[in-house]
């Protein structure tokens, strides 16, 4: 092998090729395991979702019902009670879905991390180039 300082064109240039395709193939791994680990946080969610779905509707008929009592006995005419407490559990419900998706929005499942080693990958091979 010649020295690195009189190295050929040719040389060159297939060494620029060689790093280039190590560098590609590095970043498809890096995307790789970045949506790998998206794909587990939209699971997560998903199972949170699900969960407080099924923790939700047991747990709120009885205490539903319980408001409901409630405020009829203070006073409130069934109809009235039942619509107080039907809305307050509407946006509780509301509340931890909203949670829910937003974990799942596209901007939480953005590879970031890919994204940012591309930028960097681009300016060094730009200083390279020069």
């Amino acid at each position: 092998m010649t020295p690195p300082n009189n190295r050929s064109i040719p040389d060159l240039v297939g060494d620029a090729f060689t790093q280039f395709a190590k560098l590609v193939s590095n970043e498809f791994e890096l995307a790789r395991a970045e949506m790998s680990d998206k794909l587990g946080q939209i699971g997560r969610a998903a199972m949170m979702i699900g969960a407080g779905a099924v923790i939700l509707i047991p747990g709120l008929v009885v205490l539903l019902m319980a408001a409901a009592a409630a405020l009829v006995e203070n006073g409130f005419t069934t109809s009235v009670a039942y619509l107080i407490v039907g809305a307050c559990t509407t946006g509780i419900a509301a509340t931890l879905i909203g949670f829910g998706a937003n974990r799942m929005s596209p901007e939480a499942l953005k590879p970031e991390m890919t994204i940012e080693q591309l930028q960097r990958d681009k300016e060094a091979a730009g200083e390279m180039m020069r």
